[in-house]
């Protein structure tokens, strides 16, 4: 019973010494990395890193001409609803007053009944003979009575007398039954309408057999020959152009950079819109390409007065913030917020900051750039 005791009692104490050898060897271990850690070889280097390298353009100072681009939609000087002139039944519907088609000035689109017209021209006709036979009449009244009065050798007591008010009366009868007769003829010439432009038919609204009234709209013609544009240019864009700006030629450009010709600025610059503030210019597109079509939203450049003291630097130069990074003669970087003065493709043109040296710019600026970091500049011919 003893025995059993002993052993009992025993068990637990050889635990406890396996768990304290274990802690003993674990802590042993700790102290043996802890002086590897503590005697490690550390080589002190004195060199500082490599400079980065950074890519640049090397810009000189030099006078540019301004170039201000703005945009605008092209639209026909001429588009209008074609109207009757005169009422009565269409009897002829040309091919040219059908929907898309194209069509020169003085083509026949619409034919209308004449027959009451041709009427009415007949009848003016006959009013302007009468008139006439009316008024050779009254002259040979008047001669006659101053003959009267000429061989009794008495002076007429007044123009009644010697029918003068009848003979005027007499002229002015001619005179109002040509007119009448002219407005006889337009009428009758209305009944055929012709395209007073050339263009393209975008609507038909009138129909073979229709019966029409004056005014009643028949087709909508759009012009393409002639083309305006209208843009707006802000005050700081207006003071870039060589003024006065009426009279000048400018270029025009598809939104995908394509040319499409050229246009001559009408007027501009008299007044402000009253809702943006800017200023309008109108542009008159005399001559077309064949690209052109009316709606196109395009391009406006304008070629400006010349600029002294720019730098022109690749539009990639410019970091989201507004900032341009340029090397010094140390190969430090600067950073500086430009004066955009204006942009064309893929590059913009700025004041230049010191006028007399050559400015070495960063092409592509990274994030990471920090005023006065020294790097190694490669230059590049871009």
């Amino acid at each position: 019973m003893a025995d059993t005791s002993t052993s009992n009692s025993a068990a637990p104490r050889r635990r406890w010494l396996w768990i304290i050898l274990s802690l003993v060897v674990l802590a042993a271990v700790i102290v043996l990395v802890l002086e590897a850690e503590d005697t490690a070889d550390v080589t002190m280097v004195d060199t500082a890193p490599p400079a980065p390298a950074v890519t640049i353009v090397e810009v000189m100072p030099a006078e540019a001409i301004a170039t201000v681009t703005a945009f605008g939609e092209l639209r026909p000087r001429w588009d209008a609803e074609i109207r009757a002139a005169v009422s009565g039944r269409i009897v002829n519907v040309r091919d040219a007053a059908l929907t898309g088609e194209r069509v020169q000035a003085d083509t026949l689109l619409f034919a209308i009944e004449k027959t009451q017209y041709e009427t009415a021209v007949a009848a003016a006709e006959l009013g302007v003979e009468e008139a006439k036979l009316a008024l050779w009449r009254a002259e040979n009244a008047v001669a006659l009575a101053r003959r009267e009065f000429e061989r009794t050798g008495t002076e007429p007591p007044n123009e009644l007398a010697l029918r003068l008010p009848e003979l005027r009366i007499a002229e002015r009868a001619v005179v109002s039954a040509e007119a009448q007769l002219q407005a006889a003829r337009r009428q009758l010439a209305d009944t055929e309408v012709m395209a007073p432009f050339s263009g393209f038919v975008t609507k038909r609204m009138a129909s073979l057999g229709q019966t029409v009234s004056a005014g009643e709209a028949l087709v909508h013609l759009s012009d393409d020959r002639h083309y305006e544009v209208t843009v707006e240019l802000g005050q700081t864009d207006w003071a870039l152009l060589d003024h006065p700006v009426a009279g000048t030629a400018v270029r025009l450009f598809h939104r995908d950079g394509t040319p499409l010709g050229t246009a001559k600025i009408r007027q501009g610059g008299g007044f402000l819109d009253p809702q943006t503030r800017q200023r309008r210019i109108f542009l008159d597109v005399t001559d077309p390409g064949d690209g052109v079509l009316a709606g196109d939203f395009v391009k406006v450049a304008f070629k400006g007065r010349p600029i002294a003291d720019t730098l022109t630097v690749p539009e990639s130069a410019l970091t989201r913030a507004g900032h341009v990074w340029m090397v010094d003669a140390d190969n430090l970087l600067v950073r500086m917020r430009p004066d955009i003065l204006f942009r064309t493709d893929y590059a913009l043109t700025i004041a230049a900051p010191d006028a007399r040296g050559t400015a070495r710019v960063a092409v592509t600026p990274l994030a990471s750039f920090l005023p006065g970091q020294r790097v190694t500049p490669a230059k590049t011919d871009q």
